[in-house]
């Protein structure tokens, strides 16, 4: 599955789909005779547990095989997402701050990677890029400058923006369903770790490309040029104000759901309904634009994660983690950090963190170690190492695609040389932080 992935011979979710039914039939008919294995990789029964809708304060159990909580979950986002853009949200927001901003490239800058850090805390990476790209080079048009090192930026910060939380990068929604963990435990965790490094990486960005901005924004100064006024990005003011309304909801329940008791999937289906009650007769079209590709995607990986659970070869691979580090913890985080995100930048971070947890869950029971940093570990590796490499994070290949279509080709070199010194740095920071906090 690993290899194909890699070599993109069909499409992504045909290969997990075909890896998991062979899963089925070869491991679990032919080899081990177990419908039980079979039941226990479907979980189907998962949907009627009140857990899965309500934890009342209880800790989630780890769960076996298609962890459907995330894909609930990424579906309802992914509507409410889909809910915003109709109206015009996102190419609202951003034309906004450019007029805040004056329209001056160097704030600009330095605005659209914060704001691509911000967003990308909440709403999937993938949408974040394809918004703020979109508009950096309309910006980019309108006040004569390369938007490549601002796309490269953002693409940069919405992966690090999305390991600050819970619901913000695939491998931290199936890290936080599977083993428990709440958007607070993500937030005061990996978020600080998040935050301190976004704060490094403006800086570093800025200074790999201030000779490059400084010059466009010299040679932008002077030009009479009539810029566009943010109103006119919304489409439906009506629909504007219950989308953000929404938005602000789905971010409340999202914070609170350990105090509330509510989960992942439960906050998921909920904004769904009230998204699809608010777009009215446009729903049907919302539903339509879910990405069903990367959902099948999800179903096909858990059920080859849960082959590689039930045969016990997981097992293995913990001891054999556990054995090199011979139980000292600081090796055994290096490893898990390094391994993940050296990983993450050549194969999709979503499979490895998936086949990763029952492996740190294992650790942890037999060798004693606190689960929460392993998982915290894990969290940082799998979302900052696939910046590092154009195919290591959806997010990249979307901000080359986008560039490219507006005729700027970003090449592996280009790419590599600014954004994997940038992934070494915050992997670094990570380390030493993660070493400095737990240890």
């Amino acid at each position: 599955m690993f290899v194909l992935i890699v070599l993109e011979v069909w499409e992504r979710h045909v290969i997990t789909l075909g890896c998991g039914l062979l899963t089925l039939v070869l491991v679990f008919g032919l080899g081990m005779h177990s419908m039980g294995a079979v039941w226990e990789t479907l979980n189907l029964d998962s949907f009627f547990t009140s857990h899965f809708w309500y934890t009342a304060g209880q800790s989630a159990e780890t769960s076996s095989g298609i962890n459907w909580e995330t894909i609930v979950f990424v579906a309802g986002m992914m509507i409410m997402v889909e809910g915003m853009a109709r109206v015009g949200f996102f190419r609202w927001l951003c034309m906004r701050l450019a007029k805040m901003v004056k329209y001056k490239v160097v704030p600009l800058f330095v605005t659209f990677m914060v704001l691509s850090g911000i967003l990308a805390m909440f709403i999937d990476s993938i949408t974040v890029i394809l918004f703020l790209a979109a508009v950096t080079i309309e910006l980019s048009q309108l006040l004569k400058f390369n938007p490549v090192p601002m796309i490269l930026a953002e693409v940069f910060c919405a992966n690090l923006g999305g390991s600050a939380t819970m619901c913000g990068d695939p491998p931290n929604i199936i890290i936080g369903t599977s083993l428990g963990y709440s958007f607070t435990d993500f937030l005061t965790n990996t978020g600080l770790i998040a935050g301190i490094s976004l704060v490094v990486v403006v800086l570093y960005f800025y200074l790999v490309f201030h000779k490059e901005l400084r010059a466009s924004e010299a040679a932008a100064v002077g030009s009479n040029q009539t810029y566009p006024d943010p109103s006119e990005a919304i489409t439906d003011k009506k629909g504007f104000i219950i989308s953000t309304v929404i938005f602000l909801c789905a971010v409340a329940l999202l914070v609170t759901h350990a105090q509330t008791g509510l989960t992942v999937s439960c906050i998921g289906v909920f904004i769904t309904i009230v998204t699809l009650i608010a777009a009215g007769r446009d729903a049907l079209k919302l539903i339509k634009q879910i990405d069903y590709k990367t959902l099948l995607f999800f179903i096909g990986l858990f059920m080859v994660v849960g082959g590689l659970e039930q045969t016990g070869i997981l097992k293995v691979m913990a001891n054999f983690i556990g054995d090199i580090s011979n139980g000292n913890l600081m090796l055994m985080i290096a490893i898990i950090l390094w391994i993940s995100a050296i990983a993450s930048a050549f194969v999709d971070n979503i499979p490895f963190a998936a086949t990763m947890i029952p492996i740190i869950s294992s650790l942890s029971a037999t060798q004693g170690v606190d689960l929460s940093i392993l998982a915290w570990a894990l969290a940082m590796g799998t979302d900052i190492g696939g910046s590092a490499t154009p195919i290591g994070a959806s997010a990249n290949v979307v901000g080359i695609a986008t560039a490219a279509k507006a005729g700027h080709m970003i090449k592996w070199g280009k790419y590599c040389k600014v954004m994997a010194p940038a992934t070494i740095i915050v992997i670094v920071i990570s380390m030493v932080m993660i070493y400095a906090r737990y240890l």
